[in-house]
């Protein structure tokens, strides 16, 4: 049996590439299903969901590469000829599902790669070649437009895949031709066919189809998502404004750093660069827990398990803005989930006429605020939380 194609048969590689990438994606498929249904409320659930998911992504990266080598490889190679060329309107079908199978082959492994590249979070890709792609940023808008292109054009490989087999097993079951067993042992056909002219208005029928679903992909739904950078909603009461800033935090989960960031807080600052009975000021920072974004997880870290911020929408930190030895530190209290905290944030300050920069970094523990407490140890989620805050202020 040879390993090219004739006219009248497929050959190894051919068959090999076609029943390759149907284990794959009849695998990847379900395992994608399966994990976005499994719960995370334990640190044992948890662990399952990640290891699925990775799975999932592993195999996905797997079948973007064969399917790239089956369609050069069919590119190049013979194709064998159909054995109905009459039925025109059925061999223009056959070739619209073909170029949807080879077009999607390629889109949802993809779209589920810079989804997995553009935010942090769990499940890594199980190869030693890094998380991330080229020329795709860190971006939680990148994230949900190829998370939702993905979505779409799942739909779409699942729609081919059934007309596919829905062909083969017409032309098996009713016609009782050999197109079947072409692919299954590699025969040739019974007779020569004739040769037919190939169109490419199925390619232009398949690549249509796929333009509508991106197109279906970037309708708005749901609520936007948040920017990282912003300005206070309100002015602030105190004799310094906000103008721009991030408030951000980082965490482990699953052995990956996972950062995240606040969109919508306000500052209230009061600061004198001379300190008055051994005080420079006071600050008062109100956020919104529910404009927080953490890669991959927002949903899980909004949940009742952490911030729970359908319960809790609001974070205050209050403090006193002290002189330290590097530079300031605002003593005072964080509450977070009904539970107040003494947090110091130490923090370097730069002031250029009336205009402030400043940057700080401090730590804290989740279990203080009794956040994750179905997730006992730091196999799950870290204990440790990083939290960074950057601001520029005008005086007023």
């Amino acid at each position: 049996m040879s390993a090219r194609n004739s006219h009248r048969s497929y050959g190894r590689v051919a068959r090999l590439f076609h029943w390759a990438t149907a284990a794959l994606i009849l695998t990847a498929i379900p395992l994608g299903l399966i994990a976005n249904r499994l719960p995370y409320d334990t640190a044992e659930a948890l662990a399952l969901k990640a290891q699925v998911f990775s799975l999932h992504k592993t195999l996905g990266v797997i079948v973007f590469f064969v399917a790239l080598g089956r369609i050069l490889w069919t590119l190049v190679e013979t194709h064998p000829a159909p054995l109905h060329p009459e039925r025109r309107l059925e061999l223009w079908l056959a070739r619209l599902v073909h170029w949807m199978l080879y077009i999607s082959l390629v889109a949802v492994p993809l779209t589920g790669w810079v989804h997995h590249a553009a935010v942090t979070g769990f499940a890594p890709i199980w190869w030693p070649f890094g998380q991330g792609l080229p020329f795709v940023p860190q971006s939680e808008s990148v994230a949900q437009a190829a998370g939702a292109a993905h979505w779409v054009f799942t739909k779409l490989m699942i729609a081919s895949i059934l007309l596919h087999i829905a062909g083969a097993l017409k032309h098996h079951v009713i016609d009782r031709d050999d197109t079947l067993r072409r692919m299954t042992r590699g025969i040739n056909a019974p007779a020569t066919p004739i040769p037919v002219r190939r169109s490419t208005l199925p390619l232009f029928a398949a690549l249509v189809l796929f333009g509508i679903g991106a197109g279906v992909a970037a309708m708005p739904r749901g609520e936007p998502v948040t920017q990282a950078i912003t300005a206070p909603q309100t002015p602030a009461a105190g004799n310094w404004q906000v103008t721009e800033g991030t408030l951000g935090f980082g965490v482990t989960q699953m052995g990956q750093s996972v950062t995240g960031s606040f969109a919508t807080w306000t500052a209230d600052i009061t600061f004198d660069e001379a300190a008055t009975n051994g005080t420079h000021g006071s600050v008062t920072v109100t956020i919104d827990t529910g404009s927080l974004t953490l890669g991959s997880v927002t949903t899980q870290a909004k949940s009742a398990d952490f911030f729970d911020t359908g319960t809790y929408p609001q974070a205050i930190f209050t403090a006193d803005i002290l002189p330290a030895a590097s530079g300031y530190e605002a003593n005072g209290t964080l509450t977070l989930r009904g539970t107040t905290v003494p947090v110091t944030l130490p923090f370097a300050l730069t002031i250029t006429g009336d205009t402030a920069l400043m940057t700080g970094q401090t730590s804290l523990d989740r279990r203080d605020f009794g956040m994750g407490a179905s997730y006992s140890d730091e196999a799950s989620v870290g204990f440790g939380v990083t939290v960074d805050v950057a601001l520029t202020a005008t005086r007023q």
